[in-house]
């Protein structure tokens, strides 16, 4: 299988982690959807990623339908999603926080990247940041309830995976978590799992460049994001 997109999108990443985790050997694509927005259209006519290529040719698109596609592969004993019930839900209600957070942060990133500085709508601005501030915060309140127990159950479960590369990226990108509002409990959580090798081995920080911010890079024309999907 073959992963195309940067892994300093935390949505690349966490399906990175993913298949670091359940043990499914991946080659990867390091394309941004700036400088290599043709070659990713080869695979998805949006321009996107993740995506993820299969051995006959069939593209996968969106994290969320690669990772459903991931745990269907290793089967409900070995899913990093719960299969049903009340973990389930939980996982998922935790899942759709940590991608919303991460989401504000990229749309917030667009403002700056996209827009003249004297064009940008100061107020829509703050309505991401509160957005995202209240999703990270909701999330750092679950994280200190767990007392350093993984989120849902006994073991690692995407729940974790999710949240730690919102929170990763977002403290990269956006200094979140030392500007503002501590979220020590996220700080935690996080630096527990990107010690894990899963983890270190599809890292790469984000390093917004001065003028537009790209994913990492300083390609020219058209600049590459960590886009939603």
């Amino acid at each position: 299988m073959i992963l195309i997109g940067m892994f300093d999108s935390p949505f690349v990443r966490r399906v990175a982690v993913s298949m670091k985790l359940l043990g499914l050997p991946f080659e990867h694509r390091n394309w941004s959807v700036g400088k290599d927005f043709e070659l990713i259209r080869h695979f998805n006519p949006l321009g996107r990623v993740p995506v993820l290529v299969q051995p006959d040719g069939e593209a996968l698109l969106e994290s969320g339908a690669i990772l459903d596609f991931l745990d269907q592969t290793v089967g409900a004993e070995r899913a990093l999603l719960p299969a049903s019930g009340q973990e389930r839900r939980d996982a998922l209600r935790i899942i759709s926080l940590a991608v919303g957070a991460a989401e504000k942060g990229v749309l917030q990133l667009y403002e700056s990247a996209f827009r003249p500085e004297a064009k940008r709508h100061d107020p829509w601005l703050d309505r991401c940041r509160v957005q995202m501030n209240g999703a990270l915060g909701t999330l750092d309140r679950l994280v200190q309830v767990r007392e350093g127990d993984w989120l849902i159950g006994p073991r690692i479960t995407q729940a974790d995976v999710t949240v730690a590369c919102a929170f990763t990226f977002l403290s990269d990108a956006l200094k979140v978590g030392q500007t503002g509002p501590a979220y020590r409990g996220l700080a935690a959580h996080g630096a527990r799992c990107e010690a894990l090798p899963a983890f270190r081995e599809v890292r790469a920080k984000f390093d917004a460049p001065a003028g537009p911010a790209v994913r990492g890079e300083r390609a020219p024309d058209p600049p590459g994001l960590p886009i939603r999907e």
